[in-house]
This record gives structure tokens, sequence and C-alpha cells, in this order.
């Protein structure tokens, strides 16, 4: 069969941190996630935009908590894309989210083959980056085949690394994975973090706002390419002076390839990674 993007929908889920993807593109969806604050459910991206997500986390003492889509939020989407021949439905990593198990229960509610459900084995734009990659071959028709190859050489090659101010947000959510190693450390020291096999892993320590933002700094000239077909993207929680200088930074010394995405990051995920966490996001696509 050979996939268009006529024939063909994409489905996220809301740690994509792309809330105006079905604007963007008549072919894709979210389906979003849940954040509660006591007793009080909203869902990610609808109910709670991130600038009301901070600012609700700044006033209140009660931690937020998360939870997935259910199947059947999953199931109403695919109904609603019941047009398309195949719909991709890419999720956050399933070693941090029952997200993926959702989505692969609703597709099997569905009962048509329809439905691949992709666990990602990452998170937030760099979930929508690979979806930006699918689309790209959409648009200029691909195949399934071409399509599993993207998947599997995006999981090994894709880069992403993120500081956040504290591992508190981590570790109360239960998403600190191997970064526990980090844990305990001192006042001011910042932690270098990324996401490998699904899993948030350590990097490196380093002391204070500025060395952490070097760090970024440095992947950017290490990790990167200055050419065309390299894909880039710069995502935030509450901190858009940082991101705005990693975008000038990235601008200024990556001229050549393409910044896909600067966002803000979204409640699920700032439930988890919190307030001042800065992340850098590439992948090489000269489709």
């Amino acid at each position: 069969m050979r996939l268009t993007a006529e024939n063909t929908a994409i489905v996220l889920d809301s740690t994509a941190d792309l809330p105006d993807a079905a604007d963007r593109f008549p072919n894709w969806r979210v389906v979003p996630l849940y954040v509660r604050f006591g007793d009080e459910s909203l869902r990610d991206g609808v109910d709670i935009d991130p600038a009301a997500f901070y600012a609700r986390l700044r006033q209140t003492s009660v931690f937020p908590t998360t939870s997935q889509p259910t199947p059947g939020d999953f199931l109403a989407c695919y109904r609603e894309l019941g047009s398309y021949e195949r719909i991709l439905s890419l999720h956050v990593s399933a070693r941090v989210s029952g997200t993926f198990a959702s989505a692969e229960s609703a597709a099997a509610d569905l009962g048509d083959g329809r439905v691949r459900a992709v666990d990602t084995e990452t998170a937030s734009v760099s979930i929508a980056m690979l979806a930006l990659a699918i689309q790209r071959r959409l648009d200029r028709g691909t195949s399934d085949q071409e399509v599993d190859s993207l998947v599997e050489r995006y999981k090994r090659e894709r880069g992403l690394l993120f500081t956040v101010d504290t591992l508190e947000f981590l570790a109360r959510g239960g998403r600190i994975g191997k970064a526990a190693a980090f844990a305990g450390t001192l006042l001011h020291v910042k932690p270098i973090l990324s996401i490998r096999d699904g899993e948030v892993v350590p990097v490196k320590r380093v002391r204070g706002e500025r060395n952490a933002f070097a760090e970024l700094a440095a992947a950017l000239e290490t990790e990167t390419r200055d050419e065309p077909g390299f894909q880039l993207g710069v995502a935030h929680a509450a901190a858009p002076e940082r991101a705005e200088e990693l975008e000038a930074l990235v601008r200024e010394r990556r001229a050549h390839a393409e910044l896909e995405l600067v966002v803000g990051l979204g409640a699920v995920i700032g439930a988890h990674a919190g307030p001042g966490t800065l992340a850098l996001f590439w992948f090489s696509d000269d489709v």
C-alpha cells in the first residue's frame, strides 16, 4: 500500500508537546493525557495550557500527578479518523507511561488492522520530530517498510539532552530511572540528563545554571551538523529566557540546519521535569 497524507493519519499523545498538531496538519490528532491536582483531573493541552499549569504550580502545595489516556480515549480518536486507511499512533516511551499500552488496546478493540501503535522510546519534542519526519515521507508518498526503517533509525540516532533545576519532580513522579544516581546532590548542582532505551539516564553534573547551559551548547557543537536535512528542536518549562538564548545559539551556529520546533513543555511533561527545564533535540533526516 502506498501511504500518503490523504490516506494515512498520525496520532500523537500530548506528551509530544504539540497541542496545535491538528491545526498544522489535517491528518494529525492529539490524544491528551491527564494531570491531576488532588481530585481535579484536567486534560493536558485542552483543559490546561502550559502557562496556566506553571502558574498553578507556583501557587499550590498540592503536587500534581499524571495518568495516561484510557483505551476509550484512543478508540474515540481512531473512530473519528475512519476515512483514513492507515493510522500511525506515536507515543511516549512505554518504560515511563502506560499510554502506549492504552493505544495498543484501543487498536486491538478497533479490530480492523488500520492502526499501528509505536513505542517511540522517547518523549516530548523528540516524538513530534519523528512525526514530522514521517509526514515528510507521506507528503511525497511512502510505504510501511520505509516508515518502519525510519522509526528504527530514529530510535538509534536521534539525540536529546536536557537539564532540570531539581530532580524532585522526576523522583516524586516515579520517572527518575537511572538518573536516581544523581539524587541527593548538593544545592546548585544541575543534572544533565538524556533518554536512552526509553529511560531517563544521567549524563553529567555541573554547578550552576550557566554551566548547565554550556553543556547544551557543547552538545550543539559536537553532536549536530550545520547542513540541510539536519533537524533540531528546543523545549523549555517556564524558562522562556533560557529557551530564547538556546534558540539564538542554534540559529547562529546551525544556520543551514532546520530548527523545526521551539515549544513550551506541557503540563504532563512539566509535572515530571519541573519548572526551569531546558532541552535540545536533534536528528539527521535527509529525505
